[in-house]
């Protein structure tokens, strides 16, 4: 699905149009699929990444998302080289928010994964990649972003649960990792420790 051209934010336009976020820049990734019937999207899934890791702004996850990644301008892509992935939504170190798959359709951000009794939680969750080192610290404008993007998903979708890569595939990731502050996303959320991980 391909996204619709952007609303304008002063507009009367909806939050949400075919699962596309007003607020966000729309980049079409072709890495996505439909969602298994009846799948309730309840999950959001909170990842990191930067490209090669450390380096940040350079526009090197847009690219990898878009399959437009240059295999050969760095060493470390030598080891993702032919790598087909996305996740739903990006947000940057200074805050700006990227969308690539539409919210309605499954994105391939969790890889083999199992959370709250379920395999495979691309079926039924969303994924948001932070830009910057996995254990690293995150920044103020992320943080900002993030909450007012979980906050319009609550609105939009059944999410029951919020947790990291690292908690629906432990062993195999460890992102969004220690840096990352769950305590000051439930805060911005006014959420209850229910449905967050477990000692956050």
């Amino acid at each position: 699905m391909n996204p619709p051209e952007p609303l304008n934010p002063t507009s009367s336009q909806p939050l949400w149009h075919k699962g596309w976020y007003r607020y966000a820049r729309a980049l079409a990734s072709p890495n996505f699929g439909p969602r298994p019937l009846q799948a309730p999207i309840d999950l959001i899934v909170i990842h990191s990444i930067s490209l090669p890791p450390g380096e940040f702004g350079n526009g090197n996850v847009q690219r990898l998302f878009c399959n437009q990644l240059d295999w050969d301008a760095h060493p470390y892509f030598q080891g993702i080289r032919g790598l087909q992935v996305s996740s739903h939504f990006f947000i940057t170190r200074g805050g700006s928010l990227w969308q690539f798959v539409s919210a309605d359709e499954r994105a391939w951000h969790a890889g083999p994964s199992s959370y709250r009794g379920r395999s495979n939680c691309n079926d039924d969750s969303i994924g948001i990649e932070l830009e910057g080192l996995e254990g690293g610290l995150f920044e103020a404008p992320q943080y900002e972003t993030l909450a007012g993007l979980c906050a319009a998903l609550l609105q939009a979708y059944p999410i029951a649960h919020i947790a990291g890569h690292e908690h629906i595939a432990p062993g195999r990731k460890h992102d969004p990792g220690a840096g990352f502050d769950w305590r000051q996303l439930q805060s911005s959320l006014a959420a209850t420790d229910q449905g967050f991980p477990l000692k956050i």
